[in-house]
């Protein structure tokens, strides 16, 4: 089974209030990355909260989804949020999509498109890349989950790759979606649907 786990940890510092919770179409940031990965067949979706947890948990609710709280989110390294994240994850778990809960811009294609090379290579690593350019969201084997779990700071997201790279499966897209986050409010406003 592809599991998901969605980053929400996050302290929201250059963005000045809680992100994930702002309105996108007609639900939230995060509530658009749950939509996205629910259409793409995931049925097993983790968020790790941390930053603004109750403003984030209601914004889920009655999403088909399950939380887990990150205690180290205030240190605000996202290695710390994936390896709780993984180290909840069930047995059944055979790789997990590593989501960012601030890229609402996340497309339903792309999601597909790497599920679908694990699917077809089944390489440890999927990662999809848009001009030469690594993004989210990418897929991780649990064979390789024991190496992250023992990473430390300073590590980061970005070291796993590089630890890792002779696993990597690129997958080319044609969308820069998947560089894209939301760090400021201008982020937001240039990124958000008209309307």
């Amino acid at each position: 089974m592809i599991n998901a786990i969605i980053l929400a940890a996050g302290l929201s510092k250059r963005m000045g209030s809680p992100k994930l919770v702002l309105p996108w179409d007609n639900t939230t940031v995060i509530g658009r990355v749950v939509d996205v990965l629910v259409q793409a067949g995931i049925r097993e979706i983790l968020v790790v909260t941390g930053g603004a947890r109750r403003q984030v948990e209601a914004a889920l609710k009655g999403l088909p989804v399950r939380t887990v709280f990150n205690p180290h989110y205030e240190q605000d390294h996202m290695l710390f949020s994936l390896q709780v994240g993984l180290a909840s994850l069930p047995d059944s778990a055979e790789a997990t999509l590593v989501a960012l809960g601030d890229q609402p811009q996340v497309q339903l294609g792309v999601v597909r498109k790497v599920l679908q090379s694990y699917r077809d290579e089944c390489a440890p690593l999927v990662v999809p890349s848009y001009r030469m350019r690594r993004g989210h969201p990418w897929l991780m084997k649990r064979s390789l989950w024991p190496g992250v779990l023992e990473m430390q700071p300073p590590h980061t997201m970005r070291d796993i790759l590089v630890t890792f790279s002779d696993q990597i499966c690129y997958v080319p897209v044609e969308t820069d979606t998947i560089l894209r986050d939301l760090d400021t409010f201008a982020d937001y406003e240039r990124e958000k649907p008209p309307g």
